[in-house]
This record gives structure tokens, sequence and C-alpha cells, in this order.
């Protein structure tokens, strides 16, 4: 499959175009800093699929079909999030087919700045434990947890263990802060990337827990850390939970390859409309609410 071919695939699929709920935009100085970080991988090596100016790499998304994304954007240390979520505001502002989109991190005054850019907009939220090397049940975080759990927003979070683990990260710390919030709309990155088992268990225990596929099942990832075909039926019995990502524009391989990927598992045309628009779209709509 080959990206100039995603548009027709959609239409063949019979959905509008695709819903990517992992999506990275940002300010140039920032992208720049996580390029640089991925150039001096020594393994395995990363070439930036679409190191592009933003302009280019907002109509390419669009040439691609995807029709609703994010701008995820997250900060590595504190003095960051507060900025980053009004950079987000003013982007989406320019980006209709962008959902406004914030971060945060573990410092006094988080939950006010978050209450604030829920005011003001903001429909989803990015949390990286592995980058920002925090705990996610850090006292600091707990009203944060429980604005955006009770705004009903989607937070993307990478808390897996890969391509790296972190002190933070797994099943055991986000699973704490779940007990404590079960109504959280958490949105797992890259399926949990290496705890897939255990993170497909939350999905099936918190009502509003779903996984995104960012980067797994490609050739890439397959090769450091395969997903078990054990777990295949599990991704379908959780097709409400199971939704697209991607990582663009940061990946070492094209769009389609993602796109091929997910239809190579051959959970059928219904698992798919489902995974590539339907569950997106809905967590990425205004009127998107918690599960009770």
């Amino acid at each position: 499959m080959r990206d100039s071919e995603l548009q027709d695939f959609c239409r063949q699929l019979g959905i509008p175009g695709f819903a990517d709920v992992h999506v990275h935009f940002m300010p140039e100085r920032v992208l720049r800093k996580v390029w640089a970080y991925f150039d001096a991988l020594p393994s395995p090596r990363w070439p930036i699929e679409y190191r592009l100016d933003q302009a280019a790499r907002l109509e390419l998304l669009a040439d691609l079909g995807v029709i609703r994304h994010t701008a995820l954007l997250y900060p590595h240390k504190a003095a960051m999030a507060e900025w980053l979520n009004s950079w987000g505001l003013a982007f989406a502002r320019e980006v209709p087919n962008c959902v406004p989109t914030g971060t945060f991190f573990p410092e006094p005054g988080a939950a006010g700045y978050v209450r604030a850019g829920l005011a003001a907009g903001l429909r989803a939220f990015k949390a990286h434990v592995q980058v920002g090397a925090y705990d996610p049940r850090d006292p600091l975080l707990d009203d944060v947890w429980g604005a955006l759990a009770e705004a009903g927003v989607p937070v993307v979070c990478h808390c897996g263990s890969g391509p790296m683990p972190g002190r933070f990260t797994g099943p055991g710390p986000i699973g704490e802060v779940l007990a404590r919030h079960p109504s959280l709309t958490l949105v797992v990155a890259h399926l949990g990337q290496p705890e897939y088992a255990e993170f497909l268990a939350l999905a099936e225990t918190y009502p509003n827990v779903h996984l995104d596929t960012t980067m797994t099942f490609t050739d890439f990832t397959e090769k450091l850390a395969p997903f078990p075909v054990a777990l295949r039926p599990r991704l379908r019995d959780q097709a409400d939970r199971i939704v697209l990502g991607t990582d663009y524009p940061n990946i070492p391989y094209p769009y389609a390859h993602q796109i091929e990927s997910l239809v190579r598992l051959d959970l059928g045309d219904d698992w798919l409309r489902r995974v590539l628009h339907e569950n997106g779209a809905r967590l990425l709509s205004p009127a998107s609410t918690p599960a009770s």
C-alpha cells in the first residue's frame, strides 16, 4: 500500500477518512529537538519520513485522508506545559481538522492551568511518563486526573515501557491512577508496548480505557517488540477500544505502512472501520462524554 492509495482505500472501506489520535505538531524549536533525539539514536536507525515544514506536513496529512487529528505535545520539565497549551489552542484555531490539544507536568498549579485550558477549549491531552520521567501517581497530578476524568476528554498517555523502560512506566503506576479515577478516558499509546497483555487487561477492566495503534504491527516494531499472535482475539473483542494512532510525522516509514499493518491482521472490515475512523472520531468529538 502507498500513501497515494489511502484515500481510495477509505472510499472502498466506506469511511470518510482517518481519525488519528496520535499526531504530533508542536512549536518548531521543540520539534527540532525531538528530531535531533531520533537522529542521534545509534540503534535502531530512525529516519524521519516526513521531515517537512509545518505547512507541508499539514497539506500532506490532508492528502493522506486524515480528517481529524490531535497535535500532541509534551514537556520534559516544569514551567513548559502552560505555554505549550497556549500554543496548542492557537494552532487548532488555524487548523480546522485538529482537536485543540494540551499537556501537563507534575508542578504546583498544574490543576489550575489544566482547568483553564479545558475552559478555553482543549479537547485532548498528552502525557509522556517516559520523557517527563515523572510518577503519574504524583499528588500534584491527582486533581489534574480528576478534572480530566470529569471533563471526559481523552488523555493520550505514553506509559508503556517501550522503546526504553522508565522508572514509572508499565501498567502498575498508571493502573493505580485508574483505580483512583476509574472514569478517566485514557488512551494508552503504542498499545502499551511491550506490555500488550497487561494494558489490554486495563481496557477490559475500565470503561473508558482505549489503546492506540501507534507503530504497533509495523515491520519496524515487530522486530523490536512483536505483538503476540495469541492476543489477536482480544483485539477483536475490544474493537470499540482500539483507535488509530501513527506518530506522524516522526515515523521511519510511510504513513500507509501503519494502515497496511492493521489490514494484514485480518480482523475484518467492520473492525477496521471502527479502528481507523469511528473510535477516533468519537473520542475527538466535542460531544465526547465518559462512560459511567
